[in-house]
């Protein structure tokens, strides 16, 4: 099979980062935490001295397990004196390359390489330059993909579209409920503040690392070998979920809202985010952090608001008895969405054999679950706990002060519900 185009690989490459769209803070966790396999075989620079550099034509090749594609290896410039080209990559998945030399006085050389598949994953080859100070062989790499099948490649695009709709229009159905309702009883305010302010700092990520020069440069600084983690669909879709839940905030001030309230527990949580924001943005403004870690810390904010922004939602419906008000479409397009999500990692696992990027990082894996298994209880909740208790007006009992100031109890003892569908 010959090498999958540039393009087509980038396209790959785009599935890849929707993985993780509504499991967001999946791809920002790796991005902060990963550290590149081949770091100890970087180039070190010598100060543009080099008299010659060397570079392959594409540094994305998708190729089936056991097949063989040919790749470029161009040489500009003039060889002092001999060198010697080693190529390694740091999984197994070609077969090993033979070493090239060139011998003094080489003048822009051309060398066609073959990768043989040997085994499915994903690796990368880099070249080393022996002596390393004649040749630069900084952007002589390339990224290796070798898959079982085409088709399970094919299967995880048409996966990956399908649960980045269900995803991309699973903020509607709340949006119009409210709408026909002229209502917001039965969204709990905490779920809806932590949920813009989750995919406020998750834009923030996407904006700044996909259009600010400087910091994705930082972050090739670090993953010499790598790709942005960040690409346009991603950028789209998280502005687009920072609308979304805004346009529900302006909701709130418009419709009737009874006595709801965002909690005391969630204020102080809010709170805490900004002031710990603005101390990292004064690090950053001070040179004492580089802006690409403060977007790490806005990434790990991302990751705790989604650990607890379902909690108060959940415990409100308990306490009503009720999920009047609150979306059953929302919560169907997020199950969709998440367990197509999960599906398409394990289709990818088995094609590249990479398991481990499921249970190599169980905090990827569990956190995609941890989402899963909310939408289910919302399910039961709706479909079989409280089936049915939506037109009526319920009347709780007096609750505590300190109830009345957690995080899942932001509500005056009047629980309004709501009529009609939702």
């Amino acid at each position: 099979m010959a090498a999958t185009s540039s393009a087509t690989t980038t396209g790959a490459a785009v599935y890849m980062r929707v993985l993780a769209l509504h499991l967001s803070l999946f791809f920002l966790i790796g991005t902060a935490a990963a550290t590149p396999a081949l770091e100890f075989v970087q180039t070190h620079m010598y100060d543009g001295n080099f008299t010659s550099v060397c570079k392959f034509t594409s540094q994305d090749v998708l190729i089936l397990d056991y097949e063989s594609t040919n790749i470029t290896l161009v040489v500009t410039g003039e060889a002092e004196e001999n060198t010697t080209l080693m190529f390694i990559q740091d999984r197994d998945v070609i077969k090993p390359l033979p070493n090239i030399t060139l011998p003094a006085g080489a003048l822009n050389e051309t060398f066609i390489l073959t990768l043989m598949a040997e085994n499915a994953g994903h690796s990368t080859l880099v070249t080393k330059a022996v002596p390393g100070n004649m040749t630069d062989v900084s952007k002589a790499f390339t990224r290796v993909s070798v898959s079982h099948s085409d088709a399970l490649d094919y299967a995880s695009d048409v996966v990956g579209w399908v649960y980045f709709v269900a995803w991309s229009i699973s903020f509607y159905p709340q949006t119009y409920s409210n709408w026909r309702r002229k209502s917001v009883i039965g969204l709990h305010f905490d779920f809806l503040s932590l949920n813009i302010v989750g995919f406020f700092v998750y834009s923030l990520f996407n904006v700044c690392l996909f259009w600010i020069p400087s910091i994705e440069e930082d972050y090739f600084k670090r993953h010499p070998y790598g790709v942005n983690p960040v690409q346009l669909n991603d950028v789209i879709f998280s502005l687009h979920a920072f609308l979304a839940c805004g346009f529900q905030v302006f909701q709130c001030f418009i419709y009737d809202r009874g006595d709801q309230q965002v909690s005391k527990t969630a204020r102080y949580i809010l709170i805490g985010i900004v002031l710990s924001s603005l101390v990292m943005t004064i690090l950053g403004a001070a040179s004492a952090i580089q802006w690409l870690d403060f977007l790490y810390f806005m990434s790990y904010v991302k990751l705790f608001i989604t650990l607890i922004k379902y909690i108060p939602q959940a415990y409100y419906n308990y306490r009503r008895k009720s999920t009047s008000g609150w979306s059953i479409g929302n919560i169907l397009l997020d199950f969709t969405g998440g367990s197509l999500s999960i599906a398409q990692m394990f289709i990818l696992s088995y094609n590249y054999n990479d398991w481990g990027s499921i249970f190599g990082d169980p905090t990827k894996f569990g956190l995609g679950l941890f989402s899963i298994i909310f939408d289910v209880f919302f399910m039961v909740q709706h479909y079989i706990l409280y089936r049915g208790n939506e037109d009526y007006l319920r009347v709780l009992e007096p609750e505590s002060q300190g109830q009345r100031n957690s995080l899942t109890a932001s509500l005056s003892s009047a629980d309004y519900g709501s009529t009609g569908n939702h």
